[in-house]
């Protein structure tokens, strides 16, 4: 190690190359100068080049920086599995014909017209239950995207709704274990982090749901995607392809009693790709090898041999999952881990955000400070639960010496951590849904209306003092 701590402005120096060539790749080339964007993997593998050779240049040796990657990534695996699980899983679930079944019966019962309510909805209650936004996305998340495309609405509307839903019950379940984490971080009471949160998310959600039955006026069904010829047809195609049977709705019912009870995310994953594997050799007819191939590379509908002619929407709707269906995320999510591992090396993160934020008096402004810094910090690490614990520990003595409850500072760090993670295009949680709805980030982020509102709604509860909880030091 160097025999000196890096300098302010020497543990910037890689924040700032990586805003640098976020800039120039995302916006200026291709917003001004026409050009391709540059490939995220290649900007925070660029961004890391530089860490490890400024840091080099300052004293420290490679086998130091090369232990601290491998130790970030090795922390971060867990992530990796999860991506791998999720295609295994979808693949699984289309061959079995458990998706097609769900989706072929939502068809037929929810109307299309209010698909944007249903889709922020359903996905909230979901995740109310199991306390997992990722398993919310990936399991009735996938069922009503489906649905969305057969009927022809908006795909952004349909993914922001879902995503919208899936976090707001992830964020408020006693089950989820970011709302844990952000709790344990600040010494808060889980109970009362979540009352605690009510204040803005509740008023954000309603607000959502009012813009969502809005835009179901203003963005109805596409009149030729949801003609009756088209609607027959798709789900003729679909009882082609696939044997209905009610022994199908085991595999969603695994992943459904696994997250309730708080069993590991990966297993019961698995457990249920098993049983949808089980229950495709027994209703469905496609041979063991179509099986391998689909946990491997994904459902394909030519597999269906005895089908001549199948609509284009029907490809677009089954043909994904298997185990490299998110190999791009994986491959990306290995290269932040190698710039965040770096700056970890030197305690970067919690060094400039004490640095930054140290001097705040106002309580209203150190809420907002911390709105800022949670925001900042899950920018840059792409990691909740390092966020919570940064977070946690640089702001807990500030909220005590003003007089602020912990529960704000709690709320805080979800509502500028958990509820943004998916507007920020480089975060594991964007990977995951853009790899796993099929929707692309351009497409849905502004749609992604609760967290958006969200942004707005904390800091102006925070200047407006309501749900501050300034008058008690009780956490």
């Amino acid at each position: 190690m160097a025999d000196t701590k890096p300098k302010t402005y020497q543990l910037l120096l890689p924040l700032l190359f990586l805003l640098t060539i976020i800039t120039i790749g995302l916006v200026i080339g291709p917003y001004f100068y026409g050009l391709k964007p540059v490939p995220l993997e290649i900007i925070f593998l660029l961004a890391a080049a530089f860490s490890a050779a400024e840091f080099m240049i300052l004293g420290y040796k490679w086998t130091d920086i090369q232990k601290a990657i491998v130790k970030k990534i090795a922390k971060g695996f867990p992530i990796i599995l999860i991506f791998f699980s999720i295609g295994i899983l979808i693949g699984s679930w289309v061959i079995s014909g458990t998706i097609p079944m769900l989706v072929y019966y939502g068809i037929k019962i929810i109307n299309p017209e209010y698909m944007y309510v249903i889709a922020f909805f359903v996905p909230i209650i979901f995740s109310l239950l199991t306390g997992t936004s990722w398993g919310s996305v990936a399991t009735i998340g996938v069922v009503i995207i489906g649905i969305a495309s057969i009927t022809g609405v908006d795909l952004g509307i349909t993914a922001g709704a879902i995503i919208g839903g899936a976090f707001f019950g992830d964020k408020m379940s006693p089950l989820s274990d970011t709302t844990n984490l952000a709790s344990a971080a600040t010494g808060v009471n889980l109970y009362d982090h979540i009352q605690s949160m009510m204040y803005t998310t509740i008023p954000s959600a309603i607000l959502a749901a009012i813009i969502f039955f809005c835009l179901s006026f203003a963005y109805p069904p596409l009149n030729e995607v949801n003609s009756v010829a088209n609607y027959e047809e798709t789900l003729a195609s679909i009882e082609s392809l696939f044997n209905f049977n009610i022994l199908l709705i085991i595999p969603p019912i695994i992943v459904l009693c696994g997250s309730i009870i708080r069993k590991p995310t990966v297993p019961v994953m698995l457990l249920s790709a098993f049983s949808a594997c089980v229950l495709s050799l027994l209703f469905q007819n496609y041979s063991i090898e179509d099986l391998i191939q689909t946990l491997l590379k994904g459902y394909h509908v030519n597999m269906a041999e005895w089908t001549t002619t199948v609509p284009k929407n029907i490809y677009v709707l089954f043909n994904r999952g298997g185990l490299y269906a998110l190999n791009e995320a994986i491959f990306f999510t290995i290269m932040v881990f190698i710039f965040i591992g770096i700056l970890d090396m030197v305690k970067a993160m919690p060094t400039l955000v004490n640095i930054v934020f140290k001097g705040i008096k106002k309580k209203w402004m150190l809420i907002v400070s911390s709105l800022i810094a949670t925001a900042f910090t899950n920018a840059f690490t792409s990691n909740q639960n390092a966020t919570s614990f940064i977070i946690g520990d640089a702001f807990k003595s500030a909220y005590d010496k003003l007089n602020i409850s912990r529960k704000v500072l709690s709320r805080s760090i979800e509502d500028y951590g958990t509820m943004i993670e998916t507007l920020i295009p480089w975060t594991a949680s964007t990977l995951f849904v853009v790899g796993t709805l099929g929707v692309s980030y351009a497409d849905y982020w502004h749609w992604q209306l609760l967290s958006i509102i969200n942004i707005f709604i904390a800091p102006i509860l925070a200047i407006a003092g309501i749900g501050c909880f300034y008058k008690t030091n009780k956490t």
